[in-house]
């Protein structure tokens, strides 16, 4: 049944892809409007081009010396008799996830630009089919950016599956398989990166500068004719709006399904798809969230000029969340198993998954709603603001930055309830799958948000174009409604990528290894310190790129006012493509710094310092990433919402107040200061924190803590004479192997203590063992019968186990009975017990070994006698009441490796070597 799932997924992802193909068509087909419009329109196409190619340019280069890096550092796995690095695999991967990004970005700029003159054109004749335009041209953005998302994932998977061969959930190659899906993740973060700060840069350096001359110093309207800098202004609309959102959603939507998946290969459940139901859940319901976004849309219409334009979008957008939620009942049901589930120490229930699938989706609702209440205009947040206008520019910058703050505390409260919630019903499974949740419906969110530049650019070419008043209001319209769904829209991915982080972050700590992050020490108390503050220098680098830009662009629009004779008076056509071309390059050049610093930093720390510093920084660019996120962008759309009422006339202490007006003028100074904030850094913040997550996460298996030498491990340093140990977290450093030895046995038992003879009780001892199969390792374990322990046994024996070897158990029946049955293998039916005995017992010479002595023996197996040596240490006597009789317990634990041909065993694509573990506990009754 999983074999049919895991084909389904991708299948969805072309779904969505066809129907926005349909879609996109349909939008082509509408009438462009006059040669005057579709000259203005063509244009801003134009210019979104060029940008786009010029970033290209430089994203390849980035992206072919970052995938050369990713291909020279990595593991080996040996892939059906061959050895393949996987780090090229994760290169492939990582190109592929950036290709897609791109393509994204690509099919969203392309449909907006045409259906921007589209809408206009529309909008000549009903508001009703400016929406219809409007919004299909958003939603094949939405749909572009969903259905390549689970394309190239689900389709990933279903390749590395193949190509690993996997069969069980918990063994190595599943684990390769998903390691390597991490750089699809990260291609598609390091786009989106690049995308948003370098779209924010172009689109606010334009905005600036357009406003600060034409509407303050030149007194002209926006998006007038005459403004030099009025079709970079548009080109940016969709440079930031359209093509950066849809990256950034695209990362977030990406990275939260290979998170959950992350963990839920971690989670051992018995069900109809061979266990992988943990994993494959998130893509389902992601995938199902296309279908029911494309329903969503039909819910997407108004019946005349005076319908509400913003309940037709908020019926679309609630009636995909609630099938969606509904779905993923009978989904989360049907996939799960009955009992309980367990992660990490945390157990859960089917039930409990879907409720955290609830929490996500209403926080993202909460987080919506909130963030219209302080941005929209009407609401008290900005009406403060527009009161503080009449007393100047720095009182209205005052009220934009005391709003902005406020406006933390409830998204704060409420993502800490949800991740409180998700956890509570499912550990950090739960925290994940809200995420998951949450960003189901991204086909639907995503068509609303880019619903929003669509109508601004159909605005922009309305008033260039200097049609009729009625369609400059339906335009307007529609504005208004997509400046709040844009607020809206920042907020939701503030949200997803918070839960997005912490997802990330806890796979993170899994394959690292990482146990706890102690704040008490002081190296990751300075990586959370250092951690808070990434986002301060990013969002300053982000906003001082803003400044520089738009200082350029006033400069060229003063020139152009100043040596073109005419423009004013409508004699002249500006040279709009030398503000363009002033915007590319500005942000082209000023987006590499801040992509470099959210790259590089997670590298440096977690290569030099280590996976628990790594995580400490983590934390603290999560934490200080969200609050400056919100922060910026409500505090932006506060600014630009206010100084948008002005349009329409405002009451301050009774007077009322219209555009050209002082408040008015100090509104527009508090808009240009917000246009970074809200466009630029704000943004950012949520590609900062998912892209250090990611990286950090492809790194983790390079850094990762090794379990097996956690107890002891010992090094020489560069002088041969010094030795270095790890014992337990503590370092030590001692100058000769007799010190080192001495440091290494500290704290352990020895077995001068054990005094007599001990019976070994089968029931609580254990021999496990590990072979390499291929690129994997097949663990099993084998019953102790019986046997005896007795150190005072000279000459003799000291140690005795015998083996049960009917028992052998690799969880896999099949398997097993082919290793009993078999004679090329264990023949079971002729040698059904393996003995272990060893007479002489040293003390382990070796200072680098966590075990402090030798068991020298022999093992027989099949009838074959070898001489095997187990590393063991004594772990202590305790006593206790045992059937009525007092008794002395004691332990050993110790490993051994042993040669398979020694014993005539055969491979059958196993390595030589077998791993051998052996827990004993023994008994001796206390007279």
């Amino acid at each position: 049944m999983s074999e049919n799932l895991i084909y389904l997924i991708p299948c969805l992802g072309i779904l969505g892809l066809i129907v926005m193909a349909v879609k996109s068509a349909w939008v082509n087909k509408q009438d462009a409007g006059d040669k005057n419009m579709q000259e203005l329109a063509g244009y801003i196409a134009d210019g979104a081009m060029a940008f786009l190619k010029a970033e290209w340019k430089i994203l390849s280069v980035f992206v072919i010396f970052a995938a050369a890096l990713l291909a020279y550092s990595g593991t080996i796995h040996e892939v059906n008799g061959q050895q393949i690095h996987s780090s090229w695999i994760i290169s492939i991967s990582f190109i592929i996830g950036a290709v897609f990004s791109a393509t994204a970005g690509y099919i969203g700029m392309k449909v907006a630009t045409k259906a921007n003159v589209r809408t206009t054109q529309a909008a000549r004749t009903s508001l009703k089919q400016a929406l219809k335009v409007s919004f299909t041209g958003g939603a094949v953005m939405g749909l572009g950016v969903a259905g390549l998302a689970v394309l190239g994932l689900g389709g990933l998977f279903v390749v590395f599956l193949k190509m690993f061969n996997v069969v069980e959930v918990d063994s190595d190659q599943m684990k390769t398989a998903i390691e390597v899906l991490t750089g699809f993740s990260l291609g598609a973060e390091s786009i989106a990166l690049f995308a948003r700060v370098g779209g924010g840069i172009y689109t606010k350096a334009a905005d600036v500068g357009a406003d600060l001359v034409g509407k303050v110093e030149a007194g002209i309207p926006e998006d007038d004719v005459r403004n030099p800098a009025t079709i970079a202004d548009n080109v940016g609309d969709n440079v930031g709006d359209v093509a950066g959102m849809g990256a950034d959603l695209f990362g977030s939507y990406v990275a939260t399904i290979l998170a959950t998946m992350v963990l839920g290969q971690e989670i051992k459940v018995t069900d109809s798809f061979g266990g992988m139901s943990p994993i494959l859940l998130p893509m389902v319901i992601c995938g199902l969230g296309i279908v029911f976004s494309i329903v969503g849309t039909w819910f997407v219409t108004i019946k005349d000029e005076k319908s509400n334009v913003q309940n037709a979008l908020n019926m679309g957008n609630w009636a995909s969340m609630i099938l969606t939620v509904a779905a993923s009942y009978f989904i989360v049901n049907w996939m799960l198993p009955d009992g309980e589930i367990d992660l990490r120490g945390v157990s859960f229930t089917k039930t409990g998954v879907f409720m955290a699938i609830l929490v996500g989706t209403v926080v993202g609702a909460i987080m919506s709603i909130i963030t219209e209440y302080y941005t929209a205009m009407g609401k008290k947040p900005v009406l403060s603001i527009i009161q503080q206008s009449s007393t100047g520019h720095a009182t209205n910058i005052i009220g934009g930055l005391s709003v902005g703050m406020k406006s933390t505390v409830i998204p704060i409260l409420t993502l800490a309830g949800g991740i409180m919630g998700s956890y509570y019903f499912a550990g950090l499974y739960g925290v994940a799958i809200a995420a998951a949740g949450m960003m189901a419906t991204t086909a639907m969110q995503l068509a609303i948000d880019a619903f929003g530049p669509i109508a601004d650019n159909a605005g922009g070419i309305a008033e260039m174009s200097q049609l009729p008043p009625e369609v400059r209001e339906r335009t307007d319209n529609l504005d208004a409604v997509g400046n709040t769904t844009a607020a809206t829209g920042k907020g939701f991915a503030i949200a997803s990528a918070a839960l997005t982080s912490l997802a990330l972050f806890a796979a993170f700590v899994g394959i690292a290894g990482i146990e706890q992050i102690d704040i008490y020490k002081a190296n990751v108390l300075a990586g959370l310190f250092v951690g808070g503050m990434i986002p301060f220098i990013f969002s300053a680098l982000c906003i001082q790129a803003v400044g520089r830009a738009a200082m350029d662009m006033v400069q060229e629009v003063r020139r152009q006012f100043k040596e073109i004779p005419g423009i004013m008076e409508y004699k002249a056509k500006p040279e709009y493509e030398k503000c363009v071309a002033i915007s590319t390059k500005a942000s082209i050049r000023e987006m590499m710094l801040p992509g470099a610093i959210a790259l590089i930093t997670p590298v440096i720390i977690g290569f030099i310092w280590g996976p628990e510093v790594l995580g400490g920084l983590l934390a603290g660019v999560t934490v200080s990433g969200v609050l400056m996120g919100i922060f910026q962008s409500n505090a932006g759309g506060a600014w630009d919402n206010a100084k948008k009422s002005f349009e329409k006339g405002v009451l301050i202490n009774g007077e009322m107040f219209y555009k050209k007006s002082e408040p008015h003028k100090a509104s527009v100074t508090g808009d240009t200061v917000g246009d970074p904030f809200k466009d630029t850094s704000g943004p950012s913040m949520n590609i900062l924190i998912k892209l250090m997550s990611i990286v950090s996460l492809v790194i983790a298996p390079y850094i990762a803590v090794n379990g097996e030498n956690s107890e002891a491990c010992c090094e020489k340093t560069v002088s041969e004479e010094v030795l270095k140990c790890n014992i337990n977290g503590k370092e030590y450093t001692c100058n000769s192997k007799e010190q080192c030895d001495s440091i290494l046995n500290a704290g352990r038992k020895s077995i001068d203590e054990i005094k007599g003879a001990y019976n070994v009780d089968g029931s609580h001892s254990s021999l496990s063992f590990a072979v390499k199969h291929l690129i994997s390792d097949v663990k099993g374990s084998i019953n102790i019968d019986s046997g005896y322990v007795n150190f005072e046994n000279t000459p003799g024996v000291k140690i005795f186990v015998q083996l049960d070897m009917k028992s052998i158990n690799t969880q896999n029946e099949m398997r097993d009975d082919h290793l009993k049955e078999k004679e090329k293998f264990f023949n079971v039916p002729k040698f059904q017990k393996a003995n272990y005995e060893a007479s002489v017992i040293e003390k382990n010479e070796d200072a680098f070994s966590p075990y402090m002595y030798v068991a020298k023996g022999k093992l027989t197996l099949k009838g074959i006698s070898k001489e095997v040596d187990l590393k063991f240490n004594y772990k202590g006597s305790t006593e206790q009441d045992w059937d009525g009789k007092k008794m002395n317990i004691i332990g050993l634990e110790g490993e051994t490796t042993i040669n398979r041909n020694d014993f005539g065993i055969e491979g059958g694509g196993s390595s030589d070597e077998i791993k051998v573990e052996v827990t004993l506990e023994a008994l001796n009754e206390i007279k």
